[in-house]
Parts: structure tokens; C-alpha cells; sequence
């Protein structure tokens, strides 16, 4: 980082087709107060987000990976948000042994008519990054 410079947070938000980007869609039109430092990337479920994807976020210089997904009982997919939440819980332990701190993962559940949720989810994480502060193996 260059002198005199301010390090801002990086958040990868994976958000699922059929809610969570419908809510992020809902919040833009909406007009709604999103800190900036975010970027969405778009899957078909939440369940599809794989782990290496993750890890690779990281590596690439995010500091925290928020997953969003349909809320539970209603994905497209029957199941795939639990999924999601079984393969997050597991990963999270993963990324404590590579010493991070868990907090950095973040799985939720946000639905199309949601907007204002996913400002809220999206805002609240961005936060925690900034508390945090970036991660020390980046």
C-alpha cells in the first residue's frame, strides 16, 4: 500500500439468482445507503458457491466473503441453502486453521422483496470488515 493512502474493506457477495440478487436488484432501484466497498457475484443457489471459490477470494485480497441465499424453505433448488449452511459452517473452521478469523464468512438469507435486509446484511458486514481490519495472512 502506498504512503498517505487509506486501505478500504473488499466484500465478495455471492447472491442467488432467484432471491438474494432480486433483493440487491430491489435495494439499487430502491435507491437505498450501501457502503461501495462490495462486489456481487451472481450464482444460479447459494449452494453452488464451492469452496475454492472462497478461498480464492481471499487469496485474490477480500477481505470477507458474504453468501446469500433464499430464505430457508423457500430456495428454488429444495434444498440448497442448507447445503450452503453445512458447507459455510465446515469452511469457516477451515479458514480459522489458515488464521483467519471466522467472522470473515458470512452466510444469510435474503428474499427478492427484501431490499431494505440486504442493505442491512451487506452494511452490517462491510462494518465488521472494517472493524476487523484487513486479514494479516493477506
Amino acid at each position: 500500500m502506498k504512503k498517505g493512502t487509506i486501505e478500504r474493506p473488499k466484500l465478495v457477495v455471492f447472491c442467488c439468482n432467484w432471491c438474494s440478487y432480486a433483493g440487491a436488484d430491489n435495494a439499487g432501484v430502491s435507491k437505498m445507503d450501501i457502503k461501495p466497498y462490495f462486489r456481487i457475484i451472481r450464482t444460479m443457489c447459494s449452494s453452488r458457491v464451492e469452496p475454492d471459490t472462497v478461498l480464492e477470494a481471499f487469496k485474490k485480497g477480500a477481505w470477507g466473503v458474504l453468501i446469500l441465499g433464499c430464505h430457508p424453505g423457500d430456495c428454488h433448488y429444495k434444498n440448497g441453502n442448507y447445503k450452503a449452511l453445512r458447507r459455510t459452517l465446515l469452511l469457516k473452521r477451515v479458514l480459522e486453521d489458515m488464521g483467519y478469523e471466522k467472522e470473515r464468512l458470512t452466510i444469510d438469507w435474503v428474499s427478492a422483496s427484501e431490499g431494505e435486509r440486504f442493505a442491512s446484511v451487506v452494511n452490517s458486514t462491510i462494518e465488521k470488515m472494517i472493524e476487523l481490519g484487513p486479514p494479516k495472512n493477506a
